[in-house]
């Protein structure tokens, strides 16, 4: 008997974690190689940076990579807002407001000169906190597409255990995860690239990407009764 099928808003498709994760790939190494040295996604390396700065009395420095930080916070406590506040608005989904307001952050630091990198750098760490609070699984895995640690943590776990127990499943797990860290390094690649190449104005690539996302997530799929997902 075939399991009855029901319609699934997108958000949680492979699809869209590529050209989101891609996205995320592709700010972080714009916002090093051409906003100064700082990263847009990976605030870990943010904080590092503070304290040896603090530690080393930089002081000029330490609003380079502070503002980021602040500004990261401020986009999780939004994205909950935002989630709060149209979670069930029935013309567009909450996500899809929230990559609207990635894009259109994103065209902006586009125009923005050197002189204003710390602008442009709170921006992109708004709009990536935005990202990675809204979007945290796909086909049911939690997995983020900001950054690589937590993927890499699970994809080896997940490949471990499968050697374990030789559960086919979490090989595809793992696997799952494997991929979507080199969709991020592919995203990287294409940033570092294009940064050299275009300068400033290559970050709308990025917006591009969260665009083919945005548009993307109008599609609904078919999926089975069974496993249909309860919308966040």
């Amino acid at each position: 008997m075939t399991a009855k099928k029901a319609c699934k808003q997108m958000s949680e498709s492979m699809t869209l974690a590529v050209f989101l994760t891609l996205a995320g790939g592709f700010q972080d190494a714009y916002s090093y190689n051409c906003r100064g040295k700082v990263f847009a996604n990976a605030q870990t390396g943010n904080i590092v940076l503070l304290g040896q700065n603090l530690a080393q009395g930089n002081w000029d420095l330490v609003l380079r990579y502070l503002l980021p930080l602040a500004a990261f916070l401020a986009g999780v406590y939004i994205t909950e807002w935002v989630h709060h506040r149209y979670k069930d608005y029935s013309r567009i989904h909450w996500r899809q407001i929230v990559l609207a307001i990635e894009i259109l952050l994103l065209l902006i630091v586009g125009f923005l000169p050197q002189s204003l990198n710390g602008l442009a750098n709170m921006m992109m760490s708004f709009a990536c906190a935005m990202q990675v609070n809204s979007f945290r699984k796909f086909r049911g895995i939690p997995c983020a597409t900001t950054m690589c640690i937590g993927n890499m943590r699970s994809a080896t776990e997940m490949l471990c255990k499968y050697h374990i127990t030789r559960d086919k499943n979490l090989r595809k797990k793992s696997l799952h995860y494997y991929f979507v860290i080199l969709i991020f390094a592919v995203g990287a690649a294409a940033g570092a690239l294009m940064s050299i190449r275009l300068g400033e104005r290559s970050i709308w690539l990025a917006a591009m990407l969260l665009m083919a996302g945005f548009i993307l997530m109008f599609i609904k799929e078919d999926i089975p009764k069974s496993k249909r997902a309860i919308r966040e």
